[in-house]
């Protein structure tokens, strides 16, 4: 059976190339890096397709009167069996990594006991989601350790496959590269009224990547690390998934701090994407590949009755000249027959036209790509300030904003609190159809400019916008707007 030989500890070798692109800053090196272990004598070999992808549980509510859905969690330690015979330190929501998952539906408020047993203060963003600012779960608005709160979510938003995260500024790339992240699927009538894949068919798969100490099982952090070059799929390492001979949406959710995505089939088989960060598109996309950066979620349909019972079929990351170490993500086993009533309607949804923009404003993304030790990174070649105001918005205003990525080396991406927004140009030329709905997430490889419309007609406030490669913003990449 093949095996992947894991040599950890290597610093900012050619091994991270996959990371984004193969260009990607071999400067940006961590300013902790005497603290990261040296490459193990004991180095462990982690086995393909050799434990079975986990199912993250859902949350049951402690409660459900008056119509809301109250939950509890906690953010404690604890010890994970990740890597075959040795447990893995993290930062949990109650003990499980990922994060139990939330199913919320529309306009069903959704409460949330927080409390922090950690060390560390932490913040907990509900990402992609229409909140109240005292509930954004915002930088530097942190659960001190031993103390708790309450967030309330409306969810007066239609469905969308969201997640939720730390967000304590400083800490936030440490926290959820540690474990603090977890999903948040809401459904509507619209959504729940089409013959899509449902119950045991319709499957979350979180990707994300990690280092490991392979002696100890320790979970190694540095910030910018190209080293990451294990994959996790919902928290274990290169699973196998048994499915039958049938269609399922898949939700992919890429949970890593920095990792750029491609999916693609071992076949090369079609996809049918149905779904982006905000959820349905308009029409469905037939597509060979998911591109994902860090952040963002698809989700697809994926017809397996076209295999005979028997096939193995391997789920491949072909993105930026991904490496041997990070070209293979899962494995899908078709194992039996089973009927199937479901299909892809031609339409999806229908999306309200644009209202005409009172606004334009510019952005510019950029972080040090010179080699110096302690790099920074900036938007409008600002590093965040939370006592400053960047972006002043009218509420009821709906603004274009051109987001431009002006390294020449180094990708990001781009994420707004509050809104979903609709994409308008990539580089001057109309967006694909798979970012043809509405995303709060998007993609800026090394020169590119994106145009988009985002409408600011919920809650007023103040609220960040930011690059979400979260080693990127806690280096600076991140400002404010203020709505109202």
């Amino acid at each position: 059976m093949a095996t992947r030989r894991r040599v950890l500890g290597a610093g900012l070798s050619a091994a991270g190339v996959g990371l984004t692109t193969a260009s990607l800053l071999p400067a940006l090196r961590a300013r902790n890096a005497s603290a990261v272990p040296a490459a193990s004598a004991a180095d462990a070999a982690v086995q393909l397709f050799a434990a079975p992808m986990p199912l993250t549980p859902v949350l049951a509510p402690v409660s459900t009167d008056g119509g809301t859905d109250t939950y509890e969690m906690t953010m404690r330690t604890g010890n994970v069996g990740i890597l075959p015979g040795l447990q893995t330190e993290l930062r949990t929501f109650n003990g499980q990594f990922p994060g139990p998952t939330i199913k919320a539906r529309r306009n069903r408020p959704v409460v949330i006991r927080q409390r922090n047993e950690l060390t560390v203060d932490t913040s907990v963003h509900l990402h992609g989601a229409e909140v109240p600012q005292s509930e954004d779960g915002s930088p530097m608005d942190t659960i001190a350790p031993g103390t708790e709160r309450l967030y309330t979510y409306p969810n007066k938003q239609a469905h969308a496959s969201l997640w939720y995260h730390d967000h304590a500024h400083h800490v936030e790339s440490e926290n959820v590269y540690r474990g603090l992240h977890g999903s948040y699927l809401l459904t509507d009538d619209e959504e729940e009224a089409l013959p899509l894949p449902k119950g045991e068919y319709d499957v979350l798969i979180a990707i994300r990547d990690a280092r490991f100490d392979t002696a100890t099982g320790a979970l190694v952090y540095q910030m910018s690390d190209r080293a990451r070059t294990t994959l996790l799929v919902n928290g274990a390492p290169y699973p196998y998934f048994e499915v039958a001979a049938r269609s399922y949406r898949l939700r992919f959710a890429n949970h890593s701090n920095q990792r750029f995505v491609e999916l693609r089939l071992a076949d090369d088989g079609d996809m049918v994407q149905i779904a982006s960060d905000g959820g349905l598109l308009p029409r469905p996309h037939t597509t060979k590949s998911l591109y994902l950066t860090s952040g963002e979620r698809a989700d697809v349909v994926v017809d397996f009755s076209r295999y005979p019972v028997g096939t193995q079929l391997v789920l491949k990351n072909t993105g930026f000249g991904a490496v041997e170490d990070v070209s293979q993500v899962m494995r899908f086993d078709v194992v039996r027959t089973a009927e199937d009533d479901s299909s892809v309607p031609d339409v999806l949804r229908t999306l309200p036209p644009l209202p005409e923009p009172t606004a334009e404003r510019t952005v510019v993304l950029r972080m040090d790509e010179d080699g110096r030790p302690d790099p920074k990174a900036y938007i409008d070649e600002k590093l965040y300030d939370p006592t400053r105001v960047d972006a002043r918005i009218r509420a009821g205003a709906s603004e274009i904003w051109t987001v431009t990525n002006a390294n020449t080396k180094a990708p990001h991406n781009f994420h707004m609190h509050l809104v979903q927004f609709r994409i308008l140009q990539r580089d001057g030329a109309a967006p694909g159809p798979e970012e043809a709905g509405l995303k709060d997430t998007v993609r800026l490889l090394p020169g590119e400019t994106v145009r988009l419309q985002a409408t600011f007609d919920t809650y007023q406030g103040e609220y960040v916008y930011h690059c979400h490669m979260l080693d990127h913003s806690a280096m600076g990449m991140m400002a404010t707007m203020k709505i109202g």
